[in-house]
């Protein structure tokens, strides 16, 4: 069986956008709490891997992680299901 390459792409990308998008936008709601931020250290670590998005919560931080994210998770989905696809074509046919 192989897989849909620009499906796998399409749903890890916006699975990882979402959760970029869900941190991002909770840490921006609730604001520090006790001097602590929700996901900070989440939202640190994506910030060191991706130029231009600094983890600080806000709108405008926010849009440009999950943007980040759709990009990052439809490459790296790509890759899966082409690396998948690959070995996939090498098995050995079933037999019943």
């Amino acid at each position: 069986m192989k897989l849909n390459v620009k499906a796998m792409a399409l749903s890890i990308g916006l699975l990882w956008a979402v959760m970029i998008l869900f941190v991002g936008a909770v840490a921006t709601i609730r604001g520090p709490q006790d001097g602590s931020l929700y996901g900070k250290e989440f939202l640190l670590l994506v910030a060191s891997i991706y130029p231009g998005y600094d983890g600080a919560p806000g709108f405008g931080s926010t849009i440009v992680g999950a943007l980040y994210g759709l990009v990052d998770g439809a490459i790296g989905g790509a890759l899966i299901a082409w690396i998948y696809n690959l070995f996939a074509g090498k098995a050995p046919a079933k037999t019943t």
